[in-house]
């Protein structure tokens, strides 16, 4: 499996025991959704490694406590401390209205009420405070902050997203 195939779980953050069980931080607004995966992809050693998972349940409400096959001993489970863990994309619940996932709108046309067409979103650069659209037009970039009021509608079956943002900023690109 590839990263690009997957998604971002989460993070494995500590041990919780000398049996081999660990403690991650997930990367959701609900959890509880992932207390019964059966197996999970560990980012170990630049590759995906699969690891059938034999119990899970929430610890303090925020943090996925687990135990994964094979993960026996304190020293077994210290190796695996700050390793990212992915799922397959086709396990990410479903989102409708204008709701949606960043990498399910790469590709879209992004379109704004008064200017028109903007061009097409080429990535969504999330390492700063506030998400970014980065839309390619005619060869240049044009940045408009992920903002909900910017949003106004996603049709997915035209691969197109409508904005309204403020007068001038595309201008400030182009």
């Amino acid at each position: 499996m590839k990263k690009e195939e997957c998604f971002y779980l989460g993070k494995i953050v500590r041990k919780y025991s000398f049996k081999g069980e660990l403690l991650a931080k997930l990367d959701t607004d609900e959890p509880e959704m992932y207390t019964n995966l059966e197996s999970v992809f560990v980012d170990f050693n630049p590759n995906l490694v699969p690891f059938f998972i034999e119990s899970s349940q929430l610890h303090k409400s925020t943090l996925l406590r687990f135990k994964l096959e094979d993960v026996d001993t304190e020293e077994d489970a210290e190796d695996l401390i700050g390793a990212n863990l992915y799922l397959p994309l086709d396990m990410l619940p479903k989102l409708d209205g204008d709701k949606f996932y960043f990498h399910e709108i790469i590709g879209y046309t992004a379109i704004d009420e008064s200017f028109g067409e903007i061009g097409v979103i080429k990535n969504i650069n999330d390492t700063t405070s506030q998400a970014i659209f980065e839309i390619e037009r005619d060869g240049k970039e044009v940045l408009i902050p992920m903002i909900d009021d910017f949003i106004k509608k996603l049709d997915r079956d035209k691969k197109t997203i409508l904005l309204q943002v403020p007068d001038g900023l595309i201008d400030l690109y182009l």
